[in-house]
């Protein structure tokens, strides 16, 4: 059985802020991508235990997330997409997509350092749904034939996951504690504004994660789950926050007649967003 691991920074648990913890040059960069690092050999080693055979795990965060050193000797690692870039070189030879460090997608109330892509994202939507970074590389491996069936990180994304996903296992290893969307703020404002929490201690964390991922694992041998229903031909649209270069919204609309893929991999024009 193949898995696949995408995996992000802001949902760890002791990740705090964008501030200090998510890019080079910040005071706790190096501790972030060891607690992620650490979490993603706990998700592993239940998924070995519940019967992986082999494990991709894709570095998905945007200046890296991962310390190498620290991964488990047992998987491969990815950075970089290659030609596309979605599906992120996600092929329908794997069994199963699970997300490690995820954050909630952007405007979600007791979201915790949410985001879609960046923070300047206002909204992004298939036919409707909004979603945020797991729906998108969910819906690519549904559209492959690969089942999501491990989703951990804050709390929010988790209940993001399981109405996406129904039947999908999830861990919440912190909870966003600001009520609100947040949808009026700048994208400066918006950073700042969703970066309150409640964490649990990272070494429990990393059990919890450990025992989601050997259940989820478990289930996927024994249940049918993780396969987003998908209808042809697709709309994505993208609403962009005001920031500093611009003080409107804006929103593009792209279509596809037959790929979620496909539509994924287009951009369109910007226009003013009026509402």
């Amino acid at each position: 059985m193949k898995v696949y691991v995408m995996t992000d920074l802001e949902g760890v648990a002791g990740v705090l802020n964008f501030a200090e913890w998510t890019g080079p040059g910040k005071l706790y960069y190096d501790l972030a991508r060891k607690f992620l690092t650490l979490e993603i050999n706990a998700a592993v080693d239940g998924f070995f235990e519940g019967g992986a055979t082999e494990i991709l795990v894709a570095d998905g965060h945007g200046p890296s997330g991962i310390n190498v050193d620290l991964l488990d000797p047992r998987v491969e690692y990815l950075r970089g997409w290659g030609a596309g870039p979605w599906p992120l070189c996600l092929d329908s030879s794997f069994d199963f997509l699970a997300s490690i460090g995820q954050h909630a997608k952007a405007g979600t109330e007791f979201g915790h350092m949410a985001h879609t892509q960046n923070t300047g994202y206002l909204d992004l939507s298939i036919n409707g749904v909004s979603i945020g970074e797991f729906g998108q590389i969910a819906m690519c491996a549904s559209e492959l034939g690969v089942r999501a069936i491990f989703g951990s990180g804050d709390a929010a994304f988790a209940q993001e996951a399981r109405e996406l996903v129904p039947g999908i296992e999830s861990v919440a290893v912190k909870w966003g504690v600001k009520p609100g969307k947040g949808d009026d703020l700048s994208q400066e404002q918006y950073m700042r504004f969703t970066s309150s929490a409640r964490h649990l201690q990272p070494e429990r964390a990393r059990r919890l994660i450990r025992t989601g991922a050997l259940r989820a694992i478990q289930r996927a041998r024994q249940e049918s789950f993780g396969i987003i229903p998908l209808r042809a031909p697709f709309e994505k649209v993208t609403k962009l926050r005001p920031n500093a270069e611009r003080d409107h919204k804006v929103v593009s609309r792209v279509t596809h007649p037959t790929s979620v893929i496909g539509v994924m991999n287009l951009s369109g024009q910007w226009e003013r967003l009026e509402e």
